[in-house]
């Protein structure tokens, strides 16, 4: 067991996204904090695997991106779930913390 604490990874770059992997190498799920200046999209991408993933909303506005320019509004304890092969990414209106959880780990 251990503990991790979000607010020590609570850290931006001027228009760019931060990204902290909290765990890895776990043969179950990987959990990953990306944090993105206000104006920073993270692209719309997926993986050609199957599995799925959550896209948690730590603090901050914004969007959650899909295929064909879907925008989901996202805000503060949101959460987006998906199959890792549909197409997904973030857009921040505001400096947006989410936390990605994949399962399994790519």
């Amino acid at each position: 067991m251990r503990t991790i604490h979000l607010q020590e990874t609570a850290e931006f770059k001027e228009g760019a996204m931060n990204r902290y992997f909290l765990v890895e190498n776990s043969p179950n799920f990987k959990i990953i904090n990306f944090n993105l200046d206000a104006g920073v999209t993270f692209p719309v991408h997926a993986h050609d695997l199957d599995g799925e993933l959550s896209i948690l909303v730590l603090e901050g506005e914004g969007y959650f991106l899909g295929a064909n320019e879907t925008e989901i509004p996202a805000a503060t304890g949101d959460i987006l779930i998906s199959q890792i092969r549909e197409p997904h990414g973030v857009k921040a209106v505001s400096r947006m913390r989410i936390l990605v959880t994949i399962t399994p780990p790519i």
